[in-house]
């Protein structure tokens, strides 16, 4: 089984199954038939641009960031950004629990010629600016899709 065709089924059980834990995920590919490591799976979630967002339950659900994130609607970011708070070149940006995945998303896609990279965890994310770009820069690219960024 390749990894395109382990893709294929990972996309398929997101659009079909309430997943709510990536070791549930785990069981139910190992169930399919594929032979793969929790490390595996990390590097699929990440490829395929996987979010874990909240549920009107206050549970949370992995789903492709395709079916959350659009661009002619309301990111995500409208409704889980806290706070921006910077260190030095580096800014922590703070969400609310769930949202930080799909956020980082958002910005590595829409903020990429200011942003080189985030690292998001369940409510926190690190932003990494490019080499002399300024705070007011780094906000000024979020605006335009954080609202109340500035």
């Amino acid at each position: 089984m390749t990894k395109k065709y382990r893709h294929r089924i990972l996309k398929e059980v997101l659009q079909t199954t309430d997943v709510n834990s990536q070791d549930m995920l785990l069981n139910i590919l190992k169930n399919k038939g594929f032979e793969l490591t929790q490390a595996t799976l990390s590097r699929d979630i990440k490829e395929l641009k996987i979010v874990k967002v909240p549920t009107s339950k206050g549970t949370y659900t992995y789903q492709l960031s395709d079916g959350v994130i659009h661009e002619d609607s309301a990111p995500m970011s409208s409704f889980g950004f806290i706070s921006i708070e910077f260190s030095g070149n580096l800014a922590v940006m703070k969400t609310r629990p769930g949202y930080a995945m799909a956020i980082a998303g958002e910005i590595d896609r829409r903020a990429n010629e200011y942003i080189l990279g985030t690292v998001a965890g369940d409510d926190t994310i690190l932003l990494i600016p490019r080499d002399n770009i300024s705070r007011k820069e780094v906000l000024k690219s979020l605006s335009t899709f954080i609202p109340d960024i500035e």
